[in-house]
């Protein structure tokens, strides 16, 4: 494996971000604030308290998740599409590096982004309440397994987009809804039974309730079943990149 085109490919997608920082994180940092203080201090007030977790807690990881997704996919996608878009893509495929390798340049500078913007939300989320991550390994594993598949998934939909309006149709139509209905700011437990049955076909559900237990072990799926979730999604997104690859899947058109 060259190591070194890993590393070019790394570098310049992290570069990228420092030339447009306050897109790509003071953005989404200060979006999130902002739905924390709305809803922290709208609905906290007649919430009390969650499973036994008061309510500006409880909202926490769903909305560290709500923003490592949203800004996973938007890196990756952005990432991975205009240097098709420009053509520049042709020479990143004709040099002498394999499929892995390059998914491993874009989709971990994706990934990096990601994560960092994680750690900055949940730092500036203790200015607002006082956090206490229950299982801090556990939380640091849901935390990297979910930059890294919604970056897979990201540049998955960016080889797929031919223009910057299909960019957008997946993140805004069907992730954004599926992470304010997988229980980002509320309990699965609150909902009526049959929404319950329903919100279990939600993947999100196991993201958000798996990140949640590592915090305050208080989550509505098993810990072990949302880690069983993240991991077949990662193999199913790698093994999709894999055989647009292969294929050529809109790359030779």
């Amino acid at each position: 494996m060259s190591f070194r085109a890993v590393s070019t490919i790394y570098k310049y997608e992290m570069l990228r971000t420092w030339r447009t920082l306050f897109q790509s994180v003071a953005s989404p940092v200060l979006s999130t604030s902002l739905y924390f203080v709305v809803f922290g201090t709208a609905i906290g007030s007649r919430i009390q308290a969650i499973e036994g977790v008061s309510y500006g807690l409880f909202i926490v990881p769903g909305l560290i998740m709500l923003a490592i997704l949203t800004q996973s996919i938007a890196n990756a996608s952005f990432g991975i599409f205009f240097p098709k878009f420009t053509g520049a893509i042709y020479e990143v495929m004709s040099a002498p590096i394999s499929f892995f390798e390059i998914l491993l340049g874009y989709v971990g500078a994706a990934a990096s982004k990601s994560f960092i913007i994680g750690i900055i939300i949940l730092t500036t989320a203790n200015l607002f309440v006082d956090i206490q991550v229950a299982h801090p390994i556990w939380m640091l594993t849901f935390l990297i397994l979910t930059c890294i598949s919604f970056s897979l998934l990201g540049f998955i939909l960016g080889l797929w987009a031919k223009n910057f309006e299909q960019l957008q149709i997946v993140p805004l139509l069907i992730v954004t809804p599926l992470v304010f209905l997988g229980g980002t700011f509320y309990s699965v437990n609150m909902l009526p039974p049959i929404w319950q049955t329903i919100t279990l076909f939600n993947p999100v559900l196991y993201l958000v309730s798996g990140f949640r237990w590592s915090f305050f072990e208080v989550s509505d799926v098993h810990v072990w079943l949302s880690l069983a979730v993240i991991l077949s999604f990662l193999a199913t997104c790698i093994a999709i990149v894999w055989w647009m690859f292969k294929t050529g899947y809109r790359l030779k058109k």
